[in-house]
């Protein structure tokens, strides 16, 4: 026996992402998508945005997105954002991409913050909330341990890093790298699962056995 979640009237839940460590927490939680629909979304911050700010807007963004196609499901957006100081480190799409952010990021502690959004279908809310994005925002620092060269190409040469916020995964090659977190480890995965069950409770959900 295990518990799940279950929207107020059986309305669909959609994730607007195509993370399958966003899929994989969620399934954790108790709570398994209807679909999964990626939303296509300019991902450029804005002139000097902030970390923060800029993940509750790519949050945001992508559950709007996916709510215009699909208004009567509810919608959950995500965003990850590794930043070292005010600066926001890409998502790694090359060795080189990876290694910059590896150099910047070892010996030293930097902060991680999760942008966690859920739309509202106008139908399953009584409330002014109905047909409008809740929106959470985490923030977790890590620290990692320098890395000699040898250890840095051997990181490099793998791939793990291929695709991920900062050039690195939590949970991945980048692990014995890591010397502490303060935080939320599913957070630093990819999605908070502490908020999720917070804003899955405030907008109606049962939480049954099965």
């Amino acid at each position: 026996m295990s518990l799940r979640w279950v929207s107020p009237h059986q309305e669909p839940v959609i994730l607007a992402s195509a993370s399958p460590r966003r899929v994989q927490l969620l399934h954790q939680l108790g709570l398994i998508p209807d679909d999964i629909i990626p939303a296509d979304s300019d991902e450029t911050p804005y002139k000097a945005e902030l970390p923060g700010p800029y993940a509750r807007r790519m949050a945001d963004q992508k559950a709007a997105i996916i709510a215009q196609q699909h208004p009567n499901a509810f919608i959950i957006g995500a965003d990850t954002v590794v930043a070292c100081g005010r600066r926001i480190l890409p998502k790694a799409e090359t060795a080189q991409d990876a290694k910059d952010c590896m150099t910047l990021l070892m010996g030293r502690s930097h902060r991680v913050y999760g942008g966690l959004s859920l739309y509202l279908p106008a139908h399953a809310v009584k409330d002014k909330a109905a047909g409008k994005i809740v929106t959470k925002l985490s923030l977790s620092h890590v620290a990692f341990r320098r890395l000699d060269d040898k250890e840095l190409s051997h990181y490099i040469s793998f791939g793990d890093w291929q695709g991920k916020a900062g050039g690195y995964a939590i949970q991945g090659d980048a692990a014995p790298f890591i010397r502490q977190i303060k935080g939320s480890y599913s957070q630093i995965m990819g999605l908070d699962i502490y908020q999720m069950a917070a804003l899955l409770k405030s907008a109606g959900f049962a939480h049954v056995s099965s």
